[in-house]
């Protein structure tokens, strides 16, 4: 389909809980093109709908052991951590040292309606909750302790980017959803 802006932090669609998908069409197989021609333009590991200013709750995904895609996902996470690096295309060029559990298992739909599950541990795991946690609004700084995220916070203060609206340095457009939103549609 096509490749889209990247929201960056600041943007209120990043800290917005998205709704859950409920009409699983051809506008929502050309969300998850359009997401997955956009992580891999970027490139990321991950891309969740959100970042492209898109309120649903859909992702994408593309590591070495494989990629895929999941829609209204549920995560069920083991109590082992993890620590490492990790960043967020909506944060260019930043990245900190965040925890997160080692093992996550990610009960979702496919872009067809077919119910799915998703094991994963290590990086596939880091990469199902940085997603998951796109779709409810929460950005990965935010489970930094509390002096990283100062310094993050001053680090995007000083970032290149900060104050822009996407990556592409354009005015994205709204994309109202034709599926129901209970009135709680941005």
């Amino acid at each position: 389909m096509s490749v889209q802006a990247i929201r960056l932090f600041g943007d209120p669609v990043l800290t917005t809980p998205a709704m859950q998908v409920t009409v699983f069409d051809r506008e929502l197989r050309n969300l998850v093109s359009d997401l997955t021609e956009t992580m891999h333009e970027a490139p990321g590991a991950g891309l969740a709908a959100p970042q492209i200013g898109v309120s649903l709750q859909v992702f994408v995904w593309d590591i070495e052991e494989g990629g895929g895609h999941l829609i209204n996902p549920s995560l069920d996470l083991s109590t082992d951590l993890q620590d490492g690096e990790e960043g967020c295309l909506s944060f260019p060029g930043l990245t900190y040292e965040t925890p997160r559990a080692l093992r996550a298992v990610a009960k979702g739909f496919n872009m067809h309606g077919e119910p799915v599950t998703i094991e994963g541990t290590e990086l596939l795991a880091r990469v199902l909750q940085h997603e998951t946690d796109h779709l409810n609004g929460i950005v990965f700084i935010d489970r930094l302790v509390a002096s990283e995220r100062k310094i993050a916070m001053a680090d995007i203060r000083n970032s290149e980017w900060f104050g822009q609206v996407s990556v592409l340095g354009n005015t994205p457009t709204f994309k109202f959803s034709p599926h129901s939103t209970n009135g709680l549609a941005l």
